[in-house]
């Protein structure tokens, strides 16, 4: 891909999300959205917690 094409997805890439973010911005359903995300994120975080938690342990009971 030469750099011109490059620049010219990046560009359109760009424009989409600028497109995305404004539509968010302006929506109704912003508050129902942002619920939701922190919802999911709530959950990956716990998730993640939870694996920090067993190779902790794991690693615990290997040097015991």
């Amino acid at each position: 891909m030469s750099r011109n094409s490059k620049a010219v997805v990046s560009f359109i890439v760009g424009a989409a999300v600028g497109v995305a973010v404004g539509y968010f911005l302006n929506s109704d359903k912003k508050e129902e959205w942002v619920g939701k995300l922190k919802y999911q994120t709530d959950k990956l975080k716990d998730k993640f917690r939870n694996k920090k938690q067993q190779l902790e342990d794991a690693i615990e009971n290997e040097l015991t």
